[in-house]
């Protein structure tokens, strides 16, 4: 797998789900990923099947998060799973139909330890605390993260408090490839418009790195 660049992690998007993902899909996002923590499965399964229609023959990428059942029933190109949800190679046997299983570190050691597991990608964080998760990992900070997108081959995607330009810019700067957001585009009524600033603010940020 390449590296995609700006991940959008959607929860509660203020335009709703469906603009929300049209808007990353007119800017190129790579990755987009539906998270409705604690909603009811026919929910998800409903919105998912939305945002498979939105991102069908486009260049962007539909992962739902934690349940690899939802993501196979809506079609979706893969599953995103955190240290306690079902191991990759379960998914991958029991759900063959999904491309793509992502995995959630929070560590250095886990980190290392996914490459026997073998996803696709790994997430990285938090990289700085952020208040989307009811029970928060320790935060590891951007030297950290970088160290732990070092350790593997696959693409890791720094995730955690990326808020701003400036914190996608310090990532990239850092060398990191990948960046997760959430709040950034989500709480914005214009998540096209924060999804540009954020790709331009991590290109800039990118040139810094590849400068050194």
């Amino acid at each position: 797998m390449k590296d995609f660049g700006l991940y959008l992690v959607m929860t509660d998007p203020v335009v709703g789900y469906v603009r929300c993902c049209e808007a990353a899909v007119k800017a190129g996002v790579g990755i987009v990923q539906l998270r409705m923590k604690d909603a009811p499965r026919e929910d998800v399964l409903s919105v998912a099947r939305e945002l498979r229609r939105v991102t069908a023959g486009s260049g962007t990428l539909f992962i739902v998060n934690d349940d690899p059942s939802v993501a196979a029933e809506a079609g979706a190109d893969g599953v995103h799973v955190g240290q306690t949800d079902m191991p990759v190679a379960e998914v991958r046997r029991m759900y063959p139909s999904l491309g793509i299983v992502g995995k959630s570190t929070h560590s250095l050691a886990q980190a290392e330890a996914s490459r026997t597991e073998g996803p696709d990608y790994i997430g990285v964080g938090p990289v700085w605390a952020t208040p989307t998760k009811k029970i928060p990992d320790p935060v590891l900070g951007v030297a950290e993260a970088a160290r732990m997108a070092r350790a593997v081959e696959c693409p890791a995607v720094a995730i955690g408090g990326v808020v701003d330009g400036a914190h996608a810019a310090e990532l990239a700067a850092a060398g990191l490839r990948n960046f997760a957001v959430v709040r950034a585009v989500c709480g914005s009524k214009d998540p096209y418009a924060a999804i540009v600033a954020l790709q331009e603010a991590f290109a800039s940020g990118a040139r810094k790195f590849g400068q050194r």
